[in-house]
């Protein structure tokens, strides 16, 4: 779609598409629009969990969890739920909860010692799962009891006003899957695979048929770090070995691959063929009622039904969605055949996905039923270098333009746990930069915005805790986060211990994300603005946008100029005349004049405005 550059151009869709007139204004997913009618657009909290209640404070590169600590589901307490919820959040995504494979000794539990040839970091990747009906032995105060203690930790949540979210990983399980804790009559993943070949059906797992798994081998990297453990020697028994995580298909696949997993099959053969039913076209318009009847009576892969009970498993312990890794590594199918299962099971599930092919966008909402993808290839890739002083609000319109089709179901977001933390060098370097991002990140879309633990606090990443480097906190080792241990306050959530600097940022967040409860955000049109400096020439640091329903009106800028003042003019549609008021930084009350809006924004400020009725 093409849009002329003109001052203004108004959109005809509400949750923050920008479409022209002669297109449809019904949205893609009725499931979403409706899940959007209601009194706030979705913010979701991501926090890894094994980080969040740790008070240590040793930070010992490649330390063991007694010499640099480890939190435990019990952390979250009702005051630190409260306190989340208080910043305007409404779903909880626990990352790292499901047992994965680490590096440590749990035998007197049942659990199997997992291999560090085969682990990455001591704590081990969230994404290396060993056991996908329990929960990690890390988090519990008693391992006996932590699918009990997990299980509570959902009532709380719940009794704090939140859902509950936890991943699912399906393109690939950790080498040494092995559930405990299997329902009667589910078997483990290849337990009964021919692992005589390359590829069947049915096989859950991809084999280098006749050849022995060998571990990676680098100069560069060490296992531990070099410190010593029984089990490092540079060996794993896999025989034959499987394919790895990502595709890799020796037998020693590299030290960059993710060779601490083995990939699913799903009836894909190793040509790219597909081993199973395709969708007709016209089920991209279907509901997932429609969906889920296609595929009663099919014949489909093994793994398929794995993960549709695993899912069903843990919605029936509480579980109210689901962040899939990487999905864009698993056919389109599965996901209609998943996503409608899980529907039919409960409507109102949270489906989160994570794809960064933008070609894939479309066909995994409309064929897999997705509610929410990333928007990172595209808005939050242009904003990055905004923020970093290399690009223009131009650019992040126009990659905001390009998905204005779709654009409520494409999640916003400035950290995760896969980004770099905005405060590290490697990204902007300063908290403050994050504040103009956040407001724009934040109020464009209806579509759900998800905030990090610790970014509120400016959390930098500095740690060097393990395997990967600083800059983003680390997933992979027992580490204490610093800025998020001083909001903690030994348990108090309170803030006790941030700078006032720290509060100050957190403040501003708070206001901010509590401004998703306004109903020109919940589901306003979006108006692009086109704010010009002094000189009459498009300001290429200010971005200026508007959102308005029948009954409210917003004009939002931000100044991503760390070092300039500048000020803009706005030109607003002829009938928008009045009072105008700041919600967010508490401008001066102003008034708009023949329809031109005049703005002065200090470094890195941004307005919130309300217009008069």
């Amino acid at each position: 779609m093409t849009i002329k550059p003109i001052v203004l151009a108004l959109s005809l869709i509400s949750g923050g598409a920008i479409l022209t007139a002669c297109q449809t204004t019904q949205s893609p997913n009725e499931a979403v629009q409706a899940k959007q009618q209601q009194d706030q657009k979705p913010v979701v909290y991501q926090v890894f969990t094994r980080l969040f209640g740790n008070t240590h404070t040793n930070n010992v590169p490649w330390g063991t969890k007694e010499e640099n600590g480890v939190g435990k589901f019990a952390d979250f307490t009702p005051k630190a739920l409260s306190e989340i919820k208080a910043m305007g959040v409404s779903h909880m995504w626990y990352t790292g909860v499901l047992h994965h494979a680490l590096v440590a000794d749990y035998s007197q539990y049942g659990i199997g010692i997992d291999d560090p040839d085969v682990v990455k970091g001591r704590a081990g990747s969230p994404y290396a799962i060993k056991d996908y009906y329990n929960v990690n032995p890390d988090l519990a105060i008693d391992p006996v009891n932590r699918l009990g203690e997990f299980e509570e930790l959902i009532k709380r949540t719940h009794e704090a006003g939140m859902k509950v979210v936890i991943d699912i990983v399906p393109n690939h399980v950790a080498r040494n899957y092995q559930s405990l804790s299997a329902p009667s009559g589910v078997t483990d993943f290849g337990a009964q695979d021919d692992t005589s070949q390359v590829y069947a059906r049915n096989n859950n797992f991809y084999y280098v048929a006749g050849q022995d798994f060998k571990v990676p081998t680098s100069a560069d990297y060490q296992v531990l770090g070099g410190m010593p453990h029984d089990l490092v020697d540079g060996k794993f028994i896999e025989s034959p070995a499987k394919w790895t995580g990502n595709g890799a298909r020796a037998a020693q696949p590299h030290i960059h691959d993710w060779y601490e997993t083995v990939k699913v099959n799903y009836g894909v053969r190793p040509d790219g063929s597909y081993d199973f039913p395709t969708l007709p076209a016209h089920m991209a318009k279907q509901d997932h009622k429609a969906h889920y009847v296609f595929w009663q009576e099919k014949d489909l892969p093994d793994s398929w039904y794995k993960f549709r009970d695993i899912t069903l498993y843990w919605l029936d312990k509480g579980v109210d969605g689901f962040r899939y890794d990487m999905a864009e590594m698993v056919p389109v199918e599965f996901w209609s055949f998943l996503n409608s299962s899980i529907k039919m099971k409960n409507p109102d599930a949270f489906i989160l996905a994570e794809v960064y092919n933008p070609t894939l966008y479309r066909a995994y909402i409309h064929q897999g039923k997705m509610d929410f993808l990333y928007d990172k290839v595209g808005f939050y890739d242009s904003l990055k270098l905004l923020m970093q002083g290399k690009g223009n609000a131009q650019s992040v319109i126009d990659a905001h333009k390009s998905v204005s089709d779709i654009a409520p179901h494409m999640l916003h977001f400035l950290e995760n746990h896969d980004e770099q933390r905005i405060a590290s060098p490697e990204f902007a370097g300063s908290a403050e930069k994050g504040k103009p991002a956040m407001v724009v990140s934040h109020l464009i879309s209806s579509a759900p915005t998800m905030l990090y633990f610790g970014q509120s606090v400016g959390e930098d990443g500095s740690e060097m805790a393990g395997f990967g480097k600083p800059s983003r906190t680390s997933i992979f080792d027992y580490i204490g986060v610093p800025a998020h241990q001083a909001w903690m306050n030994n348990g108090k959530f309170d803030g006790g211990q941030l700078t006032q600097k720290q509060k100050e940022l957190r403040a501003y967040y708070k206001k901010l994300m509590n401004l998703n409860a306004l109903p020109a955000i919940i589901d306003g049109d979006l108006l692009e603005l086109n704010p010009m400096d002094l000189e009459g020439t498009q300001a290429p640091t200010v971005m200026a946008f508007a959102r308005a329903t029948s009954k409210q009106r917003l004009v939002i800028a931000s100044n991503f100029n760390a070092k300039h003042t500048q000020t803009v003019t706005l030109t607003l549609p002829e009938h928008w005349q009045g009072k105008v008021t700041d919600l967010l930084e508490s401008h001066p009350t102003m008034q708009i004049k023949n329809n031109q809006l005049v703005i002065t924004l200090a470094p890195l400020a941004s307005v919130v405005y309300e217009l008069e009725s």
